[in-house]
């Protein structure tokens, strides 16, 4: 990034963090730099960090959680529009729209995912269950969370992707509530899930992403 000269410096630093999440060097699911560091990247004072960053909160681009750090939800101003519009939903209605979303792009995944894409689904199941050991609840289903957006990435269906990453908050939601509800860390079922995708056998894969509804109570 280019350290800010003119005024407007808070529209001008925002339009920079912005560019940095469309350009996807800060991808979605990671957390941004720490304030002190975007002062020194753009050249600006605390408080106009803070006004930008919170600007982008506002657009639903990023989500800040407490004791964390501030994350990237989405790399569009119209995915930020979409997560709010989903922000009150119904965790039934959520879960109905996951299952239709995410057992279509398993199935997807099988058929499309390259080599690098089934090393990055290796890595987020591993990720995924080593988070369900030894991190916070909250830590550990964001990092859950991103293992099935690995599973939609691997669809190479940039509108499937950009759906589902607007609806990434509401997700995690009703994550928890499942979570709460359902003494089970579904590691198997989550392996199974990678190994059909990396098969290319798209009937096992989306079968292997229905199993997890099906355990919810949505898939009948």
């Amino acid at each position: 990034m280019q350290q800010v000269q003119r005024s407007s410096l808070i529209s001008q630093v925002t339009a920079q963090l912005r560019a940095e999440i469309v350009a996807k060097r800060w991808p979605v699911g990671s957390r941004i730099p720490a304030e002190p560091e975007l002062c020194e990247l753009t050249g600006t004072g605390r408080n106009t960090v803070r006004e930008a960053v919170q600007a982008l909160v506002h657009a639903g681009m990023l989500e800040r959680r407490q004791g964390s750090g501030t994350y990237v939800m989405t790399v569009s101003d119209l995915g930020g529009a979409l997560g709010k519009y989903f922000a009150d939903a119904q965790d039934r209605d959520v879960t109905e729209l996951r299952r239709t979303l995410e057992v279509t792009a398993a199935t997807l995944a099988a058929e499309r995912a390259d080599g690098d894409d089934i090393r990055a689904l290796r890595e987020a199941l591993a990720a995924r269950n080593l988070a369900w050991t030894t991190r916070s609840r909250d830590d550990a289903i964001a990092i859950d969370a991103q293992f099935h957006r690995a599973i939609v990435a691997a669809s190479h269906n940039a509108i499937y992707l950009e759906f589902y990453d607007s609806l990434l908050p509401v997700i995690r939601r009703t994550m928890h509530h499942h979570a709460a509800e359902h003494d089970s860390d579904y590691v198997g079922e989550h392996a199974a899930l990678v190994e059909a995708v990396a098969a290319g056998d798209p009937l096992r894969a989306g079968e292997a992403a229905r199993v997890f509804f099906r355990e919810l109570g949505a898939d009948h």
